[in-house]
């Protein structure tokens, strides 16, 4: 659709190699923007921006752990070496990990909030410094109705729903301090969507019966229809929306 035409727009996008985060890359690039498709695999990277290209977009892979600051640092180096600037980044990258709290072990803890929190300050706090120069950019952050909200508590997910909760509470912080330099930042929280991360559920007739049973749309979401969000908050569609967490979950936390 035309008023969602990003062309001339750079965006990143983290955890881009399978999942929301490839479905991400492409609406992006569909819709016009050349995209950074980044995750830890150069090789699924490389092959996503190859499908990317196939299809008439422009795609650039960049190997990078979240976690890593100079990996980080190096992601933005090398998208604006090649695009000269930075308009989008969608903090994707994450990890899921059931697991009882009582069995949760320090390095349990910290490997998930060094990819689901540390991640998205590194990439948005170096992401930013190129948007100030330029007074203008999108930050989206990917987080989950396991967020803090009421509905959103699982069991054996206490260091994921913590992560996710940090983002959300990050996501407000940032868009009130960037917001003087027409920097927006919001967040969105999926719901079930049918991705690698949620074939636990899928192979578990059980965990999936209990799972749909909390969905009033009494299905999981698809990556795309995440997609299409993202890409009305990249846009200037949304150009009043900043310091919002849109919920998209098919009922599940109005339940």
């Amino acid at each position: 659709m035309e008023f969602l035409n990003l062309k001339d727009k750079t965006a990143i996008i983290t955890g881009a190699r399978r999942g929301m985060g490839k479905s991400h890359a492409f609406a992006l690039a569909r819709a016009g923007a050349r995209v950074v498709v980044s995750d830890i695999s150069e090789g699924d990277c490389e092959r996503v921006a190859e499908e990317i290209e196939k299809e008439g977009g422009k795609a650039l892979a960049i190997k990078c752990d979240v976690s890593n600051k100079k990996e980080v640092e190096n992601m933005i180096k090398e998208t604006v070496k090649k695009w000269k600037k930075i308009d989008i980044l969608v903090n994707n990258a994450g990890i899921l990990q059931f697991k009882a709290f009582v069995d949760l072990t320090e390095e349990d803890w910290d490997r998930t909030m060094d990819i689901n929190l540390k991640g998205y300050f590194l990439c948005a706090q170096a992401a930013a410094r190129e948007m100030i120069k330029r007074k203008s950019g999108v930050i989206i952050n990917i987080g989950s109705i396991e967020m803090g909200q009421v509905g959103g508590g699982m069991p054996q997910l206490v260091h994921y729903c913590t992560s996710k909760g940090g983002v959300v509470t990050m996501t407000e912080a940032l868009a009130v301090e960037l917001a003087s330099y027409n920097i927006r930042v919001n967040a969105i929280a999926p719901g079930a969507i049918e991705t690698p991360m949620s074939e636990a559920a899928k192979q578990d007739p059980k965990l999936m019966d209990q799972t749909l049973s909390k969905i009033p749309m009494a299905r999981m979401g698809r990556p795309e229809e995440v997609s299409d969000l993202v890409l009305f908050l990249a846009s200037g569609r949304s150009s009043y929306i900043t310091g919002s967490t849109v919920i998209i979950d098919g009922g599940w936390l109005a339940t």
